[in-house]
């Protein structure tokens, strides 16, 4: 990951890609629809924004991860959830509109939310003044490497919808493999230095996965939401956009270490995702979805 190539053009490339093919998906309508059935919204971004980095955070003190572990950990919590948590809810029969307008509003309000995790957590776990404080430069490519992407694909949806609903599927496709291919050559790359930590992160990283679903599932269901909202923020908050919070570890902290959390995170989430999907899918064929509220 010493690499330049990698941190510098092919890291920001993938979330290039994969923020153009939410921007696909999305219209204006996705975020007027937080108007529609606010309570559902405000618990899901609750969930994601409070609640989630607290439990990332306890995770951490409880494994004693190494200072630039526990802040690869609070990085992904603080990441916003990814497309393919639209794919999995609607596998799992859950409320794909939910998910698209959640992952609209959040993948904004990261901007806000994202460097403020990462400056406590560099506090928290460095210790006060034993860490460069990220430059402003970096902070704004990242919001530009978020927004533009999805302003373009928004632009595309709407002047073009036939023709970015086609490319929508293959342009995530595409997302999902380059992610791959860069989680495993950052490995490769690594592998000499990262085995010990990979050993210590990845049960932290399982545990932070399962407790995100079943927050997410559980907790609308005892604020009386319907059991298809229920599906989507459990998908929402279990599937992340690793790849901006690897880029952010590697090309804003420089921080090799911290980038492994979200690299391992990314590729087990999928498999948690499809194995929740066949958990809940019962229960949400057994009624009619029922419509936000």
């Amino acid at each position: 990951m010493q690499s330049g190539i990698l941190v510098n053009l092919l890291l920001p490339l993938a979330i290039g890609i994969i923020m153009l093919g939410l921007g696909l998906s999305l219209t204006l309508d996705d975020f007027k629809r937080v108007g529609r059935y606010p309570r559902a919204v405000f618990v899901g971004l609750f969930l994601q924004t409070v609640l989630l980095p607290w439990a990332a955070f306890f995770i951490a003190i409880a494994f004693k991860l190494s200072p630039s572990l526990a802040v690869g950990l609070m990085l992904l919590a603080a990441a916003p959830g990814g497309a393919t948590a639209n794919i999995y809810s609607h596998l799992a029969r859950g409320d794909v509109a939910l998910n698209i307008t959640l992952t609209a509003v959040n993948s904004i309000l990261c901007l806000i939310t994202l460097p403020i995790i990462m400056n406590l957590s560099l506090a928290y776990f460095f210790g006060a003044g034993q860490y460069v404080p990220p430059p402003l430069r970096k902070i704004l490519e990242v919001c530009a490497i978020i927004l533009l992407p999805v302003a373009i694909g928004m632009l595309i949806r709407a002047r073009w919808p036939e023709r970015a609903i086609g490319a929508e599927k293959p342009v995530r496709i595409f997302a999902v493999v380059v992610l791959a291919v860069l989680i495993c050559a950052a490995i490769y790359v690594e592998r000499s230095k990262i085995v010990d930590a990979v050993v210590a992160v990845g049960a932290a990283c399982l545990l932070f996965n399962v407790v995100s679903m079943v927050i997410g599932y559980f907790t609308p269901l005892v604020l009386k939401l319907p059991p298809p909202q229920a599906t989507a923020i459990a998908m929402e908050i279990g599937i992340h956009n690793g790849t901006l919070a690897i880029f952010v570890a590697l090309n804003v902290l420089g921080n090799v270490e911290a980038s492994i959390p979200p690299a391992i995170y990314s590729l087990m989430m999928y498999f948690t995702a499809a194995a929740m999907a066949v958990l809940v899918k019962p229960r949400e064929e057994a009624g009619a979805p029922t419509p936000a509220r």
